[in-house]
């Protein structure tokens, strides 16, 4: 879906991919500008950035050096297309380097916040950021532009980067050696919604109801007349996915809920009553939890159990759907932020941070053909969607909850015992949540099960058992994240419940951790 520019929207700004973490962040900023954007690997097909007709496009960041050889470069085809390009970090000095300017390896390198100095006014500045003026700035990177090409100007400096922003705005090029996409940009939503509203002159009319009727579309040109099975957990992401996938293509989609032992506590139960019952849509309910707790029997390595998990799945998958006639697609509630953390999304190369067990865990050879209409989206994104098909609040609030579930939770050996303890300890914890009316200020919230034991004192006598680790955390697309202020005297309350309630735990211990340098989730 995300190359079908053919079917797409009008005043599409074109991202090209140079493999960042963040490049789907740009696009998250313009669709919140209602700009509707794609992404396009920087080793993709050049013809399709003349077929698409954008608007604009945008250069992302990316980890190579342009500095040196066989790294990659835009097409030559984004320059001859006559339309404003904005170029962040990577993109930035390859669109130097390619129209005449030089770029070296930095003598020193600027990573974090720094102070951007505004020095002229240009028109991608325009209203925003007037020359005298400062800005706090995100960097990250180790190469500079040392050498503006013909026709560029200075409009903006750092400690760290003295082309820190450049501009021609006779060819509306414009550069940044910062990243206006992450959070930590003072105003750099609101400079990459100046690009394209103010130099692009984009409409800012996209909308989740333009999305909705293109994810239709293309689900439907992809499918035909083709069966569908669709991996349901109950959660947001596979629920928005179904619901969606069944508008589509009606009875030509049946959802398989499999039950791999490793769900919070009567989940199984909620979601054949939700799915089966109150949507009415066609479901298979799948107890495989002896097969894929017999995968993971003596595996600790937290790898290893997503790409088992993923496997199984498959697995299943493909056992169930021999037992449907035609059944020629599985439908995944895959998002960008499970992707990115594994592959690039559209093509780029972002490193490997961890693989998500719908990614990483799949099998080269697989019968089956995946449909995923939410990689493109964040949590939040697909939780708009959700509300746009009229799903329940109840459901399009629920905190994400991964795919493999709570086998990432038990950090080392999985046993039922060890499950359990976790599932009861999570429950308390969610339930305490509730009452204090928190739920909703919260992003995700679970406790994990440590493979460590210490010494406790519960009546007279002497305790060895677990310790639990709670994790909250606030987010708006699961790429940063911080760890929830719970109070003192809460977290008191909760330790006192699950230490008083859960057989098995005698310590309870918050996680505070940011992501970055943490991830959401410990494994």
């Amino acid at each position: 879906m995300g190359q079908d520019f053919e079917n797409g929207m009008n005043d599409l700004v074109l991202i090209i991919d140079f493999g960042s973490q963040v490049t789907q962040l740009i696009a998250r900023r313009l669709r919140e500008a209602g700009v509707y954007t794609e992404i396009l690997p920087c080793t993709g097909d050049p013809a399709k950035i003349t077929a698409a007709a954008p608007r604009g496009i945008i250069l992302s960041g990316g980890p190579n050096s342009v500095a040196m050889a066989d790294t990659p470069r835009a097409f030559q085809e984004v320059f001859d297309l006559d339309v404003p390009i904005l170029g962040i970090c990577y993109g930035q000095q390859t669109m130097c380097q390619q129209l005449g300017g030089r770029v070296e390896p930095g003598t020193s390198r600027e990573f974090g916040r720094a102070t951007l100095e505004i020095g002229e006014s240009c028109a991608l500045f325009k209203g925003l950021w007037p020359a005298g003026e400062t800005r706090t700035v995100w960097m990250s990177h180790g190469d500079h532009v040392a050498e503006l090409p013909p026709g560029f100007r200075v409009v903006a400096t750092s400690s760290g980067a003295p082309f820190a922003a450049v501009a021609d705005d006779e060819r509306r090029y414009y550069g940044v050696q910062f990243h206006p996409e992450v959070v930590h940009t003072e105003d750099g939503g609101a400079l990459l919604s100046r690009f394209a509203l103010g130099v692009c002159e984009c409409s800012g009319s996209w909308s989740m109801t333009a999305y909705r009727t293109r994810a239709i579309e293309a689900i439907r040109a992809q499918v035909g007349d083709g069966k569908v099975i669709c991996g349901l957990s109950g959660g947001v992401d596979s629920s928005v996915a179904a619901v969606l996938i069944h508008e589509a293509i009606g009875e030509q989609l049946t959802c398989v809920f499999v039950d791999h032992g490793l769900l919070r506590a009567n989940e199984a139960d909620e979601v054949v009553a939700l799915f089966g019952g109150h949507y009415n849509i066609p479901l298979i309910h799948r107890d495989a939890s002896s097969h894929f707790l017999g995968r993971l029997d003596g595996v600790s390595d937290p790898e290893q159990k997503r790409k088992i998990i993923g496997a199984s799945f498959i697995e299943v998958f493909e056992e169930e759907a021999k037992q449907i006639e035609g059944a020629a697609f599985l439908a995944q509630g895959t998002l960008y932020p499970d992707v990115i953390e594994s592959i690039s999304a559209v093509g780029g190369d972002a490193v490997t941070i961890k693989s998500h067990h719908n990614v990483g865990g799949l099998p080269e050879k697989m019968a089956l053909s995946l449909v995923e209409p939410l990689r493109e989206l964040f949590k939040d994104e697909v939780r708009d969607l959700g509300r746009e098909l009229g799903l329940p609040e109840s459901l399009v609030g629920r905190h994400p909850f991964p795919g493999p579930g709570l086998a990432i939770r038990v950090p080392g050996e999985i046993t039922v015992k060890k499950l359990d303890i976790l599932r009861s300890a999570d429950a308390v914890y969610l339930d305490a949540i509730r009452k204090a009316g928190l739920y909703d200020e919260i992003w995700q919230a679970f406790a994990v099960l440590l493979p460590v034991r210490t010494v406790g004192v519960m009546g007279d006598a002497r305790s060895y058992e677990h310790v639990c680790a709670l994790r909250a955390v606030t987010s708006s697309d699961g790429m940063t994240a911080d760890s929830y202020p719970f109070s003192h005297d809460f977290l008191s309350y909760v330790a006192t419940r699950i230490v008083n309630e859960v057989k098995g735990i005698n310590r309870v211990v918050y996680d505070v951790t940011s992501k970055p340098p943490g991830t959401i989730e410990w494994e």
